[in-house]
């Protein structure tokens, strides 16, 4: 009997673990990290701006390849969530590249609106002093 899905966990089953319908040979290269996750960085593909990262499973990267939206695990909330649902910030997905350990996705995509939850254009906004030797300002 299959296990019901639950509207809080935006359609991964309660208390099961998350399902997906990833390509096998996709999900094959993918490197995990304990709680089945990979990292996603994600920039405004024409200008290649740095605007996130998040989080995807086997089945947030099968629904951002196949519907062209940014859809992420949120380890927060423990539920999928398409960027712009709520915020009207979507993302429109470019192009996607698995790095050359599996254990990192760039997503490359046409950002509307801010990336960040502040608001903010890119998470990215505060800079860090660097003050080693032969560092140029």
């Amino acid at each position: 009997m299959p296990v019901p899905e639950s509207p809080v966990t935006g359609g991964a089953p309660a208390g099961a673990a998350r399902p997906s319908r990833l390509d096998p040979a996709v999900a094959a290269r993918l490197r995990r990290t304990p709680d089945g996750l990979v990292a996603a960085v994600v920039r405004q593909h024409d200008t290649g701006e740095v605007l996130m990262v998040a989080w995807m499973d086997d089945e947030a990267l099968h629904r951002t390849l196949t519907t062209g939206r940014a859809t992420y695990w949120s380890r927060s909330r423990q539920e999928y969530w398409v960027k712009g649902a709520t915020s009207g910030h979507h993302q429109y997905v470019r192009s996607v590249a698995l790095d050359c350990d599996g254990d990192a996705l760039l997503v490359s995509v046409d950002q509307v609106g801010a990336a960040c939850h502040t608001g903010s254009r890119t998470c990215f906004f505060t800079e860090l002093p660097v003050t080693a030797e032969g560092a140029s300002s």
